[in-house]
């Protein structure tokens, strides 16, 4: 490959950097993006489990909104509730 090609090559790899997901901290050392991996061993140290369900729009927005006027993660806001409404 000529050298004007490996140019070309790196330039590609970089601007795909760039777009990739997680590319607002790119170039900063300061930024510690956590992979998957190591966010999922994150939450099993926590005790925390994936559960996905299917919700209805408005009341995700009435979640999301909760969650907002707390300040609060939207896991916390509906652990929360879940705890509440279980031990009622």
């Amino acid at each position: 490959m000529k050298k004007t090609g490996m140019a070309k090559s790196d330039a590609k790899k970089l601007m795909g950097k760039m777009v990739a997901p997680g590319a607002a901290g790119f170039g900063n050392a300061d930024n510690a993006v956590v992979d998957r991996r190591e966010q999922r061993k994150r939450d099993q140290a926590l005790g925390l489990v994936p559960f996905a369900v299917k919700l209805n729009s408005d009341l995700v927005l009435q979640l999301q909104t909760l969650a907002k006027e707390r300040d609060a993660d939207l896991n916390d806001v509906v652990a929360e509730l879940l705890a509440k409404a279980l031990a009622a």
